[in-house]
């Protein structure tokens, strides 16, 4: 199984950077978030194009990631 944990720790900054963002206030706050955000986001694309580069292809989309129930079954029973 490959160690996607640097993405997902990339993911989970994006995540946080992007509710702190949405809660700021003031200008300079919004303009300093908007600055974090856009960073994680070329890093997040980086990483993708890392984990590419060695033939592991990364979905976008929540519904490519999903199991049906009959694969998360074959999954914990395999």
């Amino acid at each position: 199984m490959t160690d996607l944990s640097h993405l997902h720790a990339i993911q989970l900054r994006l995540s946080h950077e992007r509710t702190r963002l949405a809660q700021a206030r003031s200008d300079k706050e919004i303009a300093h978030r908007k600055v974090w955000v856009q960073g994680i986001e070329r890093e997040l694309a980086d990483e993708k194009r890392f984990l590419a580069a060695r033939g592991i292809v990364v979905e976008d989309s929540l519904e490519a990631i999903l199991m049906s129930d009959d694969e998360l079954v074959r999954e914990l029973l395999g």
